[in-house]
């Protein structure tokens, strides 16, 4: 340990990871499993609330892998299925995951992410990862010829300290610690959305099974999340379109929740008799990306690069693949230098897989169209075999979905050729809906 003239400590590592949420405490402790030294700087304390509550069939085996299935069911509530609501259809549509096309995933968890990534966290450090909590990220700096990097952080109670690392990982979630820095970051042109939510109790739920389940209500102005977990608590998201959140005016948060959830017949009749029993928060500028994901030392994982829309729960199955692939790269990198370019290409690649798969649903989900298909599901050519595979998130292994999927996306082409009206108004619709809220037809409009 050197003392420098600032008067911060300097220790070395071979890799430093920013953020201690599912991504980062994901990669972390693979990579220590493997020798390297890991230190991990989370600016929060665990346990601390999270919203991103509902996970996917496929986190399962990954679970597995850490070590931590047992520790996740504990806290979790089984979710076999995902229902959609629609108020223009007369009944909802319920997608069973053991329906799917690989049937050993047949249900995920919902779960309250300050006890999830607690678990995380806390299995990074018995693996042999130097965890700092309430250590906030400043600084970094990116030493000449790929010599690594200098982060400096600081504690809570003022302390500052640095380390030299060989490499850098930034899983800082939507603070997008280095996309900020290298100024990356873009507003998706192809999606633009808000959130506000809040935790429930007395929620009416289904009975027996489906207790569990989430239910995706749509409304004229977006879409609601119903998220059951463990101790009668509900997580009720409203993520909705900018020009809608700009009508909020002078309403609290929680005022404009409210006044969303009373548009919405069917989410309103099931929360008639629940409480509030947290703050409401909002959350805006919900889908971004980063314009490069790596350089030759350094990682963004997860949410630290790219987020679009929680609508098919993806966020934290993406988070955690992301540390899972980019250990592999990490790995490769330091251990054998001749092939860094190459694991660095592919870790690009997957990176890209997972946001560019899903979205193309996402992009489409409030069409019209699109939610006839939903409502409606057909099995032919097995499609609705793969789409279960996609909500169950099985897109990353050996499942041979993508046939299937591709006969779906051209029997959704198809429909649009033939209801032509119908899909430029929901063409329509849709730029209207994603336009910034200070675009100047956007405020004439309103």
């Amino acid at each position: 340990m050197e003392k420098h003239a600032q008067g911060s400590d300097r220790h070395e590592c071979d890799v430093l990871v920013i953020g201690g949420g599912p991504a980062g405490s994901t990669v972390a402790p693979m990579l220590a499993e493997r020798g390297y030294r890991v230190v991990l700087l989370e600016k929060a304390r665990h346990p601390r609330f999270h919203v991103g509550e509902s996970l996917l069939p496929a986190n399962l085996p990954l679970f597995e892998r850490m070590g931590i299935a047992d520790e996740v069911k504990a806290i979790g509530m089984e979710k076999w299925a995902a229902e959609f609501v629609s108020p223009h259809h007369e009944m909802p549509q319920s997608f069973h995951f053991a329906d799917a096309w690989d049937k050993s995933m047949p249900y995920a968890y919902q779960v309250k992410r300050a006890e999830f990534d607690n678990i995380l966290i806390r299995n990074a450090a018995r693996k042999g990862v130097e965890v700092h909590q309430s250590c906030k990220a400043r600084t970094v700096d990116f030493l000449p010829n790929d010599g690594g990097a200098v982060v400096r952080a600081q504690h809570e109670d003022g302390r500052e300290q640095e380390w030299q690392a060989r490499f850098v990982v930034d899983a800082s979630g939507r603070d997008t610690f280095l996309a900020n820095r290298f100024q990356i970051k873009q507003r998706n042109p192809k999606h633009n959305s808000s959130a506000i939510y809040g935790h429930f109790a007395g929620a009416r739920r289904h009975q027996g099974q489906a207790e569990g389940n989430i239910t995706i209500f749509w409304f004229e102005h977006g879409w609601f999340w119903f998220i059951p977990m463990q101790d009668d608590v509900t997580s009720i998201g409203m993520v909705t379109w900018p020009y809608f959140m700009k009508t909020r005016g002078k309403r609290s948060v929680e005022q404009f929740l409210r006044d969303g959830i009373a548009m919405c017949p069917a989410l309103a009749e099931r929360l008639k008799t629940a409480t509030l029993v947290n703050q409401v928060e909002a959350t805006g500028n919900f889908s971004y990306v980063s314009q490069r994901n790596h350089g030759p030392n350094y990682l963004l994982l997860g949410d630290a690069y790219a987020f679009i829309d929680p609508v098919f729960s993806s966020g934290v199955l993406l988070a955690m693949n992301s540390g899972v692939i980019g250990a592999e790269a990490i790995d490769t990198c330091l251990s054998k230098p001749a092939q860094a370019t190459a694991a660095l290409r592919r870790f690009d690649q997957l990176m890209k897989r997972g946001p560019k798969e899903f979205s193309w649903f996402i992009y489409r989900v409030t069409n019209p169209i699109m939610r006839d298909f939903f409502m409606h599901p057909k099995n032919i050519f097995r499609v609705k075999e793969a789409l279960l595979s996609v909500l169950a998130g099985d897109i990353f292994g050996k499942t041979p979905i993508w046939g299937s999927i591709r006969i779906f996306k051209l029997l959704y082409y198809t429909a649009n050729v033939f209801q032509p009206k119908r899909a430029f108004l929901g063409w329509k619709r849709r730029r209207f809906n994603i336009r910034r809220v200070d675009d100047p037809a956007l405020n004439s409009a309103s």
